[in-house]
């Protein structure tokens, strides 16, 4: 079965029963047919609470909260045309249909968003306890929190594949069970994923032992940042230095809330009435060639700043790539509220 198969849904199908298909599925929509699969309507989340709020019950039939006259496109369509079509409607899946307004398919936008597919694998840490974001994680993997309507892992993946990656692995270990059963093997969401299960806690650069051998430099993410980074120009950046890693970083600012004075022969010199300081610090991205991988031990602890570290020791290069983008460490409870905040912005639905 097609990952659309399984959102079609009857149009006297309960909204409770809707409620549960949407939620268990990463294209944010149902499609409401006939027998016959002619398309009758849609239903989104909104759909469904307006109906709520308008006074449905949870047992009133999709047919009252269905958008009866959705945009829909020909399947004789180009992936080409279907992009111009859902721009220009600003929209985000469009059913497919034949000659007699049967569904056939569904664009998506991670059907026509690539910017053509690339070879290079991606790996996301999603394994960690995500211990100061408690008690919104006791219950919860980190990268499965919500921001926006979507979990903050699916955000991630859905922005490296609009960029061209469609190989994932994700290290898992602390609740990962719940991110495979919600990702599966990444087809509703149009990529591969494979799962990389820490049996112990490796660190952030130690269960990159478990990759299978890559041909290609990987990028390799930290599962709790919320970026819309351009991976596809931080990959084409990374092998015109020729180096054996790429790390991102981001500028820092840190103010001294006092004045600072600087003394010679005891006499100040200079004064400044609280200086901002300005740094360079790691984004939790990172692009490594297959011959740096090789360098990570096997099973062993082993964090990303110490693999950078012995790159560095061994006279190996290692490229600077600095943001502009957005980026936000989701951290903090604070941080998951900021991120809760911007995302409709940098990712308009």
């Amino acid at each position: 079965m097609n990952a659309w198969e399984k959102i079609l849904v009857s149009a006297d199908m309960p909204l409770l029963e809707a409620m549960g298909i949407l939620d268990g599925s990463a294209m944010q929509i149902l499609l409401v047919v006939d027998g016959a699969r002619t398309l009758l309507g849609t239903v989104t989340d909104g759909d469904i609470r307006r109906a709520l709020l308008g006074g449905q019950g949870l047992d009133a039939p999709v047919a009252l909260a269905m958008n009866r006259t959705p945009i829909r496109a020909d399947a004789a369509l180009s992936r080409d045309e279907a992009l111009a079509m859902m721009r220009a409607r600003r929209v985000r899946q469009v059913p497919m249909v034949d000659g007699q307004g049967r569904v056939v398919g569904l664009w998506t936008d991670m059907d026509v968003l690539r910017l053509g597919l690339r070879d290079n694998a991606m790996v996301i840490m999603a394994g960690g306890l995500g211990t100061r974001l408690r008690p919104l994680t006791q219950d919860c993997p980190k990268p499965l929190l919500p921001v926006g309507d979507r979990p903050l892992l699916e955000t991630i993946i859905r922005n490296a594949a609009a960029h061209g990656l469609h190989r994932f692995y994700l290290c898992i270990n602390y609740k990962g069970e719940m991110i495979q059963e919600r990702f599966g093997d990444g087809s509703a969401l149009g990529v591969d994923i494979t799962y990389l299960r820490e049996r112990e806690r490796l660190g952030t650069a130690g269960a990159l032992s478990l990759l299978p051998p890559q041909e290609r430099p990987v990028v390799v993410m930290n599962g709790d940042v919320l970026t819309n980074v351009n991976l596809g120009a931080l990959l084409d950046h990374h092998e015109a230095q020729g180096g054996v890693a790429t790390m991102c970083l981001r500028e820092y600012e840190v103010q001294v809330p006092f004045g600072v004075a600087r003394a010679e022969g005891g006499l100040v010199r200079a004064l400044e009435e609280k200086p901002v300081l300005k740094y360079l610090v790691s984004a939790g991205i990172y692009v490594i060639e297959p011959r740096g991988l090789a360098r990570v031990p096997q099973g062993e602890f082993y964090d990303m700043p110490t693999l950078l570290g012995d790159f560095l020791n061994a006279g190996e290069r290692v490229a600077a790539y600095t943001m502009h983008d957005y980026w936000l460490d989701i951290g903090r409870l604070s941080d998951f509220e900021a991120a809760n905040r911007d995302i409709h912005t940098l990712f308009p639905r």
